[in-house]
């Protein structure tokens, strides 16, 4: 089974970037849509973003100018760029991968905490 892996989270003061990795732990074809989403704590976990196959993109709308998703190189699957980060952005994300076969994978997630 295929695993997902999250990298990149951190402390990180108000306005300051980061950078969110996910990389697969083996080959995923026919990949439909990746994707982030959060958590924080006592609340659901929520979309934050996502990048289909053919290039089409969605963010929530308290991302949108401030975050940016790709897809990168063979090895990494996705990344997250965050910019302008705020206190209510700390969560764990968690990214996804969906296949045109109906397959989802879904990793175990990186901390993310905006602090001063």
């Amino acid at each position: 089974q295929v695993q997902l892996v999250e990298s990149g989270g951190g402390l990180v003061q108000p306005g300051g970037s980061l950078t969110l990795s996910c990389a697969a732990s083996g080959s995923i074809d026919n990949i439909w849509r990746v994707g982030w989403s959060r958590q924080a704590p006592g609340t659901q976990r929520e979309e934050v973003a996502h990048l289909t196959d053919g290039g089409a993109t969605w963010y929530r709308d308290s991302a949108k100018g401030r975050f940016t998703i790709s897809r990168d190189n063979a090895d990494v699957i996705v990344s997250l760029r965050m910019n302008s980060l705020k206190p209510e952005d700390t969560a764990v994300y968690f990214c996804s991968v969906r296949t045109y076969y109906g397959t989802a994978y879904f990793g175990q997630g990186t901390q993310v905490t905006v602090s001063s």
